[in-house]
């Protein structure tokens, strides 16, 4: 039987990864599938091909399907999240000019406090700060709002972009996904000042995402797709496979970008400056600590975010939002493929300060620390 074709479209960051692994080295082809990956131009671009079915699936940005569920950017559509696809992956990057004299007035670049990197830049630039994101739906956005403040003014940039942007001096900051941080180290144009981890040690970046007309209609692709994604990811955690992984992510076809700065990444080494300064971080998790599961109240988290900023009501958009990821057919189809399967669908946001064994399915899951850098508990269970 002759594998079936089935068009993802993808985004070329270092968390799009999973996909591109299952294709290169046969996880799709062991589930019959033939992934053919489509390259988009744009966040907003990748949302609308998925919308109006120009490809069957997509590696999208983890608030993306919470604001189409609540009429929030323009299209009002129903995308479900199957499984989350990578934990981190963000980079905050400062002007050279900025972390120049953030250094003069003693701030030592160390990735150890989120707050006090915070203090250090308003201490910098007292001014308002011209901050980009790539897209307006986006965990680099809430990052930025949930370190920084909801009054902060964020604008749109598409990743390969960042760094021309802060080189024509019309950004201060970004937040973006690797490799585009680490690449507009390397240039010399900024510096970096933090992960997204060192703010929430464990952010749902990316998910697989279908449309909910095709998931309800059980397409046949989907317990498929979903398996071959997730065999991906615990490869790419396997830190024999780094370096593999490196030189396959890094090729023309792919991330275009040089093998070392994806092993460097992958092994959680940053470089905080183009002098090779380096810094050792958990920067993006892709298995470990049931990093795949799409947990309800991550949804809702993102859910009652959006709906303060946009003027929604927060109780109807939590509501909304946790039906959107969903754990009930991570349980169905990633059981058989040895997923580990928590007890519960949500569970307290920031509330794993050490890894450790917590209640599953069966038995006992390992979890990774979720901490928010300023402590605070998302509990889904109270308004």
């Amino acid at each position: 039987m002759s594998p079936e074709p089935v068009r993802v479209g993808y985004l070329p960051l270092l968390d799009a990864a999973p996909l591109i692994i299952a294709q290169e080295l046969g996880f799709a082809a062991e589930e019959r599938l033939s992934l053919d990956l489509i390259l988009a131009v744009s966040w907003s671009a990748l949302r609308d091909m998925l919308t109006f079915g120009r490809v069957d699936a997509a590696s999208l940005l983890s608030p993306i399907p919470i604001a189409s569920i609540l009429h929030l950017g323009g299209i009002a559509a129903r995308i479900d999240a199957l499984m989350v696809t990578s934990l981190g992956g963000e980079g905050i990057v400062v002007s050279h000019g900025l972390a120049e004299t953030m250094r003069a007035n003693g701030y030592g670049f160390d990735f150890a406090d989120a707050a006090g990197a915070a203090r250090a830049l308003h201490q910098a630039h007292p001014r308002p700060l011209r901050i980009a994101s790539p897209f307006p739906f986006s965990m680099h956005g809430e990052l930025l709002y949930r370190w920084l403040g909801e009054g902060i003014e964020v604008q749109t940039v598409p990743p390969p972009l960042m760094h021309q942007e802060m080189a024509a001096g019309r950004i201060d900051l970004f937040c973006v996904g690797e490799p585009w941080a680490s690449r507009t180290v390397e240039l010399g144009i900024g510096d970096y000042l933090l992960p997204g981890t060192a703010i929430w040690q464990a952010p749902p970046d990316k998910i697989l995402a279908m449309r909910h007309e095709d998931v309800e209609a059980d397409s046949p692709i989907i317990g498929p797709l979903m398996r071959a994604t997730w065999r991906a990811c615990r490869w790419l955690a396997q830190p024999q496979n780094v370096l593999a992984a490196s030189e396959i992510l890094s090729r023309p076809a792919w991330l275009d970008v040089p093998a070392e700065m994806l092993e460097r990444l992958l092994s959680g080494r940053v470089n905080v400056a183009s002098s090779g300064a380096e810094r050792q971080a958990r920067i993006i998790e892709l298995h470990a600590g049931c990093a795949t599961f799409p947990w309800r109240s991550q949804a809702e988290w993102i859910g009652a975010a959006l709906a303060r900023r946009h003027g929604l009501d927060v109780a109807a958009a939590r509501l909304t939002a946790r039906a959107v990821f969903r754990s009930d057919l991570y349980r169905r189809f990633l059981a058989e493929a040895g997923a580990d399967l928590p007890s519960a669908s949500s569970r307290l946001e920031g509330g794993v300060d050490q890894p450790g064994l917590h209640p599953a399915a069966s038995g006992k899951v390992h979890l990774l620390p979720d901490q928010f850098f300023d402590g605070l508990i998302f509990d889904p269970d109270k308004p």
